[in-house]
């Protein structure tokens, strides 16, 4: 196409993203959720980082990792939103070929540390509940933070390569991504090299970071169900059940989204769809995650009353 710019060596410089479509309001309105989720989503996400900071009854693993989750989503939706705020807005938006593998990688980057960071909060529960004469001595501090970096080390080793397998490929002709933003599966079908390579590195790549970690929260659960059932009181049973629920509705809606973005079969499925499909994965799990753990949480929302009051009784003492 003549909107395709290229070097002297006939290699793509910028991409364009499609929007979808073009009528004005709906895009309008678009725009605007999209922005209000946004806006929601950091607001609520520094919410909870803030709360779990200067809040000593929040100082334990448990909320040390979801802190840590917050900081991903902030991370996550920020990475994404404003440019497809720009995307919604616009027709054919550019991007440039080293943005759009910079998004890639730090999506990717992101994504991959969630899941690690998902499955070390299956671990906690596990030992809290299965273990809970141990767990103070186990999940120490030291403890918390080298598991929280080690899915961050493994997370960015893992995206260097499927990134650095993109990087190798070709694209010198069409340059238009109808999606949202840059992902793997839109951009190696734009590429005019052998892809098979990559595309393989990437699905051996997707045990250690999916799978794997995956069945370990399904096995972790397995061991937690199998000791709460012991548990003789229903009272006893549905307390320790409630340490666990908003991990595991927040482990239920992140995977859900990713395999039905990845795995169902789109031989059929329209663009329309993808899109609201990455939508979800992209937006709404960040939006979701903070009102999961503040609205299931009675610690979250007895700090969150305590932070009301304190701020009440503040603004009466200027007065």
């Amino acid at each position: 196409s003549a909107s395709t710019q290229t070097t002297h060596k006939g290699n793509v410089t910028t991409f364009l993203f499609l929007g979808f479509n073009n009528n004005a309001v709906y895009n309008l309105l678009l725009f605007t959720l999209v922005l209000i989720i946004y806006i929601v989503t950091i607001c609520g996400n520094c919410l909870i980082i803030m709360l779990v900071y200067y809040s000593k009854t929040l100082h334990s693993p448990m909320y040390f990792f979801l802190s840590q989750l917050s900081v991903s989503d902030i991370m996550l939706i920020t990475d994404i939103s404003p440019n497809m705020l720009n995307i919604v807005l616009h027709e054919r938006t550019s991007i440039s070929f080293s943005g759009c593998i910079t998004q890639y990688y730090v999506f990717s980057l992101i994504e991959g540390f969630e899941c690690f960071l998902l499955t070390v909060m299956s671990y906690d529960r596990y030992l809290a509940i299965c273990f809970p004469l141990h767990y103070v001595s186990i999940m120490k501090q030291t403890l918390c933070i080298q598991l929280v970096l080690a899915s961050w080390i493994v997370s960015c080793s893992v995206t260097s390569i499927s990134t650095l397998g993109l990087c190798q490929l070709e694209f010198c002709g069409p340059n238009v991504i109808d999606h949202l933003f840059c992902d793997f599966n839109p951009l190696v079908e734009l590429s005019c090299s052998d892809t098979s390579k990559v595309q393989t590195e990437v699905t051996v790549l997707c045990f250690p970071v999916l799978i794997l970690p995956f069945l370990v929260i399904v096995i972790s659960y397995t061991y937690i169900v199998s000791a709460i059932l012991k548990i003789s009181s229903f009272s006893g049973r549905l307390k320790s059940f409630s340490t666990c629920s908003s991990h595991l509705t927040v482990v239920v809606i992140f995977y859900g989204t990713l395999l039905s973005a990845y795995l169902i079969p789109k031989k059929g499925q329209s663009q329309m769809i993808n899109k609201i499909m990455s939508l979800l994965y992209t937006v709404f799990t960040p939006f979701v995650n903070p009102f999961i753990y503040s609205l299931r949480n009675k610690e979250i929302k007895d700090n969150l009353k305590m932070l009301y009051i304190n701020k009440r009784l503040f603004i009466q003492n200027l007065w």
